[in-house]
């Protein structure tokens, strides 16, 4: 075998890292065509057909409509995808993130259709999530499939290109979707490795996108913004309010979020579909239309009128906010993107009107860039978003002010659970991570029934560990630990089972901890293992050994 002179890689391997880089290229460029065309697919049936028929419907249907869209969301999460939460967007950040863990596709169809659900009968919330649910399924699909083309080092690139072009395609704007996919899965980094990936598959979904439903961008505006110093100014200003407002904003999401994962999902129906109502009912009344439900596009046209009112744009901000955040406790399933982008575009022409300030559309589309900087830490996409958004690059400069205040108000805050600081990092940066990032699914799990001598001569021997959980049907039960089962009389091992020995105070973990709380946890039960569940069902354990050794990990599933 020839050795390589002078350092340099031999010409057949730079040959096949080119031939790597070509295949990943070409498969980015076809998870762009195919996320582009389930966009425009789910765009048309959500949009198109639903939502324009709820508007048609007289305003007492429209003010129920949600409400039905909820139930309807509940029961195809249920059934459709086996009990799935109706995490979107939220699902690629966690899947970005978990080791050697693929996106699970089971429940992909039934997400998509309660999120066609929720919008399309008016739930407050945005496409954009479902978008980048369904493009980072695709391209995990596809990553599945042409597995032998990718080294360990790239297993998440087809994923983060999936959902740079779900963004893409539902807003028509590609740097944006690429953009966004590189920043969301950290709050002060990006998924570097995967830019050109993503870059591709959302200028393919673009294309793909625009071929159905034309290049129009998002939103209309007033003027073209100079860089008068008043401007500037307000820009700062502007941003000093939306960074607390988001934060604000964020608040509210997580105790939706929290409501909903612990309220029965009959009274969660209930309540959020009673809550839409009144909602709508009072948005009709005070706006005679329905700009406080549906996605908010309506209700940022609305504010390009200079002639509205403080009064009725500040309770607009409010029941936009209430919406959001009642459609998503009812079980709703779809974006927060929007629903950020329309709070800020509301604060931001707020903040206009009190200034006198109302000339041009500036202020909302900087405050539209600010806060959802802000709210997902992404301020680059933010900025991007108003320039493709708009089609006017000289808003720009004020939406960079704005958005950077915002970041510094915001701290370390974020509307996902599941984003993290920055790629690796000291100890303490990793222990604020979620158990996600080392969560090992489908684990290994002992029956009450077996007996104690199966469960010391097998089940501790293939299972690899201290303590293994007991599960029946994937309803934990409680922890058996190796230390309790030797306690136990060689002479009776076998006529004693495990529900007899097992530990059932061994405290559960939730989805939504640290490995700060995983770690302390364990340490007070003694034990190597922590069962992760969700209600009564076992979803999955967190290991001592898998966080030790979290240094190897993030290295394998990061750039």
């Amino acid at each position: 075998m020839r050795r390589p002179r002078f350092g340099l890689p031999e010409r057949d391997a730079l040959h096949a890292v080119r031939l790597r880089w070509q295949r990943t290229v070409v498969l980015a460029g076809l998870t762009g065509v195919l996320t582009g065309l389930g966009v425009a697919l789910f765009d048309w049936l959500t949009a198109n057909v639903l939502l324009d028929s709820v508007r048609r419907s007289p305003r007492w249907a429209q003010t129920l409509a949600p409400g039905l869209g909820l139930l309807l969301a509940a029961l195809l999460l249920r059934f459709a995808a086996r009990g799935a939460s109706p995490s979107t967007s939220d699902e690629y950040i966690r899947s970005f993130h978990e080791r050697g863990a693929r996106l699970p596709l089971t429940p992909v169809v039934g997400r998509i259709l309660a999120s066609v659900a929720t919008l399309g009968s008016g739930g407050a919330m945005g496409f954009e999530g479902p978008s980048i649910y369904l493009g980072a399924a695709v391209g995990s699909l596809l990553q599945r499939r042409f597995s032998r083309f990718f080294s360990r080092e790239d297993a998440k690139v087809l994923l983060v290109a999936g959902a740079a072009a779900g963004v893409s395609a539902i807003f028509k704007a590609p740097a944006t979707g690429a953009l966004f996919a590189l920043e969301v899965p950290f709050q002060e980094d990006l998924a570097a490795r995967a830019a050109l990936p993503a870059v591709v598959s959302s200028a393919a979904s673009y294309l793909t996108f625009v071929a159905f439903h034309g290049t129009t961008p998002l939103f209309s505006v007033r003027g073209n913004p100079g860089f008068q110093l008043n401007d500037l100014v307000g820009a700062a200003l502007v941003g000093l309010l939306c960074g607390t407002g988001a934060r604000a904003f964020v608040w509210l999401i997580r105790q939706a979020k929290r409501a909903q994962r612990s309220v029965p999902p009959r009274v969660a129906w209930l309540v959020g579909g009673a809550a839409l109502a009144g909602i709508g009912a009072l948005g009709f009344a005070a706006f005679d239309g329905p700009l406080a439900l549906g996605p908010g596009y309506r209700a940022v046209t609305w504010l390009t009128d200079p002639t509205r009112d403080l009064g009725p744009i500040a309770l607009l901000l409010g029941l936009r906010a209430l919406a959001t955040a009642f459609t998503l406790a009812g079980g709703g399933a779809g974006g927060l993107f929007i629903p950020l982008v329309v709070e800020g575009a509301i604060l931001g022409r707020l903040i206009a009107g009190v200034i006198g300030l109302t000339r041009t559309t500036l202020f909302p589309l900087v405050g539209a860039a600010a806060f959802l900087g802000a709210g997902y830490r992404t301020p680059i996409a933010g900025v991007m978003f108003v320039a493709e958004s708009t089609g006017r690059p000289g808003f720009v400069v004020p939406a960079l002010i704005a958005t950077a205040v915002a970041q510094l108000v915001m701290g370390r805050s974020s509307i996902s659970p599941y984003q993290i600081r920055m790629r690796g990092g000291h100890v303490e940066e990793r222990l604020r991570m979620p158990v996600s990032t080392v969560l090992v699914r489908d684990p290994y799990t002992v029956p009450p029934t077996a007996t104690v001598e199966d469960l010391l001569h097998r089940h501790f021997v293939q299972a690899r560990s201290r303590a293994i959980p007991v599960a029946e049907v994937n309803r934990y039960l409680g922890m058996v630990r190796l230390e309790d089962v030797d306690e136990v009389p060689r002479e009776e091992r076998a006529s004693r089972t495990v529900a007899e020995v097992m530990r059932p105070d061994v405290p559960a973990g939730s989805s939504g901890w640290t490995l700060r709380h995983a770690v302390a946890a364990m340490e007070a039960a003694d034990v190597d293992q922590l069962a992760i569940v969700e209600g009564e069902t076992l979803v999955g354990v967190v290991s001592m050994d898998d966080i030790v050794s979290l240094g190897e990990i993030l290295e394998a599933t990061s750039d």
